[in-house]
């Protein structure tokens, strides 16, 4: 900022020379051109001088026609453009079933709350389903949008599965070492199988019911073969008793569970189990590329938290004590000022399958169901019962209802309010509303979550997938089959909050989507290697990279409004989908055209199209274009260090070839494929042969090349075969033509004595086989055979004469 013109010392100077003189001495030392604007002090001390300054006065006199230029014509008045409404980011907010513009409570700061594993078993498809889904949300509102984003996960390690699962495992460990004999594993299986068929006689759900069934054909085929080896006092009853407890293990440990369950009282017991599975679980989100949470709370270590969170809940009012356990008065909180229950899924309020599931499998029988108020009402604490571990409260020893804990660890961490909860779309009730009415009874506010976020069901080839139904794959089983890359993109190529339909065809699409981008980062890298000097890659654009440029900044803006629009993947992908379709037509027509592609612009595309893929999590590490080669990271830098030497070899092969084609020397040719189609893909690289251009060359992920490979030699196989039957056909025919023509035209008809019983003199039939006169209409088509055959046998004859 220039400092104010004080021009007083002018008006003690009265000659003009002398005031010129001092007046260019003064401004030799401002700046009063580069973004200068005249004050009323240089209007003024404009107005002292009767004219210009003396040339020798270079600064005096810049100033002067600066000034007397903008006195004499001022500027032109400025436009500003109008300038578009950009779009905003609208979330499907499950408190009020739409989209609803998102506006962060803290500036810039997301405060975010996922439900977390209840850790029992392995992670399967349906928590991928939950935790890629809110991963990729994640990503996009940190890295797209920019926001700050703080994201608290839970662990739940305390729970009525994780009780009962640990015990059955224990006792059914305790069966085993016992080491029981074939009878006597007989007998107990025979004896737990009473309950268990009873259960399946009372079930209703056909889902469960049929998981029941699938289980008792498997206990009753390996029951068969025991009583056979026990009653014919055979050495293979040992063997076979050990398949019946394998398959019968499930009803067994609930049968030893129902007997001596309640004796196993050691604490450790149910900390086992959930810490293994918790450990699988992270093994399993790092293998997807699944960002680990800021923070990361478990039930086992808040317990003294969730006590004084129950405190306060009954010192508010909606909470009550009864036999040791604590529940919550829906109906007080429902009718209080400034509540409601059942936010998000009020048509559910007395859903007593629903609210049974959510108290836990061990919470309700008779007497727990009659110490509530209301059926409505849930537990906030719990007493323990023999058999189930225990913290001490002010209401006795017990242990932290379901619900509660995400209330006391995300209230803990973040406080009274967060922006963003997340999880599944099943846990939308009772677990959700109950988290928000013990929450919002603890905060007295009607805001404990502002946006609500629900992940869509997963099913398996059309089917629904549960763990408690045994109908679910495995995370493990899904990376053996796919890259965590392809079940990202699958994901990506589906709405987060609709139901995905994991099947063949899912995954085949996103194999074929990441392959076609593949291809497409792979071109672009070729042509970018393509030798040229600095100046060269700054190339004249033409009408077609004008147009291709239009497209992309249309698709780019395309694929914003995709992303405001509740982060639509989906639409996303297909965006990009049809820019990488106009580049690769563009590429093709410079090509046939004999032109190099613009570099530069490709490069800036595809630049684009990485930055987003890594944005979605679809990309790890640091490079600039496209899909790392190798695995794990381990290769980051493997393109930039041996493509030159590949660069030379595809070189060096392209003139041995040109020689041995102008030589005519096969074998040094065969040579030339066999690297090409047998060496270099087992090392991950790929040689393309392009008619009158550059071989490409490209690397790949080895097992992509050998599988390519593979269905290469398929279709070649597939095609061969088809020639050899082709051949053969023809053969066939041609000696079936052969045998036809050494049959004289009168011997024709007689043979089908099944169709004619009369003939004339030449074999002609003249009768059917009733005994009909043949009509006119048949006779006209049997003369063109009979002219035919006569024809054909001509011939015969004619060559036969000629062989002779």
């Amino acid at each position: 900022v220039t400092e104010t013109f004080d021009y007083g010392f002018l008006l003690r100077i009265s000659e003009d020379a002398r005031r010129g003189e001092a007046l260019n001495e003064y401004l030799s030392s401002r700046s009063y051109l580069a973004g200068y604007g005249p004050s009323q002090a240089d209007d003024e001390a404009f107005a002292l001088l009767r004219g210009p300054p003396h040339q020798q006065h270079v600064h005096a006199l810049r100033w002067y026609r600066h000034i007397a230029c903008r006195s004499e014509r001022p500027p032109p008045p400025w436009c500003p453009p109008d300038g578009t409404e950009l779009p905003k980011l609208r979330l499907y907010n499950s408190l009020t079933r739409t989209k609803e513009v998102f506006v962060p409570q803290h500036g810039n700061r997301v405060l975010w709350y996922c439900c977390g594993p209840t850790v029992y078993d392995a992670s399967h498809m349906g928590h991928a389903r939950s935790y890629i889904s809110f991963d990729i949300l994640r990503r996009i509102l940190m890295n797209y949008f920019k926001y700050d984003v703080f994201y608290c996960m839970n662990i739940t390690d305390i729970d009525d599965k994780i009780i009962k699962r640990a015990r059955q495992n224990h006792l059914l460990e305790q069966y085993r070492a016992k080491k029981p004999s074939a009878s006597q594993i007989l007998q107990d299986v025979l004896t737990a199988r009473e309950p268990f068929q009873a259960k399946l006689a009372e079930t209703t759900d056909p889902d469960k019911k049929q998981m029941l069934e699938r289980l008792d054909t498997a206990v009753t085929a390996a029951l068969t073969p025991l009583q056979g080896a026990i009653k014919s006092g055979t050495a293979d009853a040992a063997i076979q008793s050990q398949v019946l407890l394998d398959e019968a293990k499930d009803l067994l440990s609930d049968w030893l569970d129902s007997q001596f369950g309640c004796q196993v009282t050691e604490n450790s017991i149910f900390s086992l189990l959930p810490k293994y599975w918790e450990e699988e679980y992270h093994k399993d989100m790092d293998a997807l590329n699944v960002l680990p949470p800021d923070v990361l709370t478990r039930v086992s270590e808040y317990v003294p938290e969730i006590v004084e969170f129950v405190k306060k809940i009954v010192d508010n009012g909606y909470g009550y004590e009864s036999n040791g356990s604590v529940y919550f008065d829906t109906a007080k909180f429902g009718a209080s000022s400034g509540h409601s229950y059942a936010k998000l899924v009020p048509e559910a309020v007395g859903d007593q399958k629903a609210l049974q599931e959510g108290e836990g499998d061990l919470s309700i029988s008779a007497d727990r169901l009659s110490e509530k108020r209301s059926q409505n009402d849930f537990a906030l604490w719990k007493a323990s019962k023999p058999g189930e571990p225990s913290w001490e409260s002010p209401w006795g020893k017990g242990r932290p209802g379901w619900h509660i804990e995400c209330s006391a660890m995300a209230g803990s961490i973040l406080g009274a309010s967060m922006d963003i909860h997340g999880g599944g779309f099943d846990l939308r009730f009772p677990h959700h509303d109950n988290e928000l009415a013990q929450s919002e009874a603890y905060f007295e506010n009607n805001h404990w979550v502002r946006y609500f976020l629900h992940t869509g069901h997963l099913t398996i080839a059309g089917c629904k997938m549960s763990k408690s139904l045994k109908n679910f794959i495995t995370i493990k089983d899904a990376l053996a089959k796919h890259t965590a890359r392809q079940l990202r993109l699958a994901f990506l190529m589906h709405s987060w909050k609709d139901t995905l339909d994991y099947s063949n065809n899912t995954m085949e699409s996103a194999i074929q989507y990441e392959k076609f981008m593949n291809e497409f980062f792979l071109n672009v890298k070729d042509i970018l290697r393509t030798p040229t000097d600095i100046t060269g890659q700054f190339e004249k654009w033409e009408a077609e990279e004008i147009e291709l440029n239009k497209s992309f900044y249309e698709k780019k803006e395309a694929v914003h409004e995709a992303l405001c629009d509740n982060i639509d993947t989906r639409t996303a992908l297909e965006e990009i989908r049809a820019l990488v379709g106009q580049s690769n037509a563009y590429v093709a027509a410079r090509k046939a055209a004999k032109l190099l592609p613009n570099r530069m612009l490709l490069q800036s595309i595809a630049q684009y199209l990485t930055d987003m893929f890594k944005t979605f999590g679809a990309i790890e590490g640091t490079e600039p274009i496209g899909f790392p080669v190798g695995k794990n990271g381990q290769n980051t830098d493997l393109e930039s260090t041996v493509m030159p030497y590949l660069n030379v070899l595809s070189d060096f092969r392209e003139g041995v070839r040109k020689i041995a084609r102008e030589q005519k020397v096969t074998e040094v040719l065969q040579l030339c494929d066999a690297v090409r189609d047998d060496i270099l893909p087992e090392l991950g690289v790929r040689l393309e042969d392009h008619e009158g251009l550059r071989t490409v060359v490209k690397l790949v992920d080895r097992e992509t090349l050998l599988k390519e490979r593979e269905e290469k030699k398929k279709l070649e196989e597939e095609k061969r075969r088809k020639k050899e039957e082709a051949a053969k056909k023809k053969q066939e025919q041609e000696m079936a033509k052969q045998a036809k023509m050494k049959i004289p035209p009168s011997e024709m008809f007689r043979s089908e004595t099944d169709k004619y019983s009369s003939f004339d003199d030449t074999g002609f039939p003249t009768h059917d086989a009733e005994g009909k006169e043949i009509s006119k209409g048949q006779t006209k088509k049997l003369r063109k055979l009979y002219e035919a055959q006569e024809k054909l046998y001509n011939e015969y004859l004619q060559s036969n004469q000629n062989g002779s």
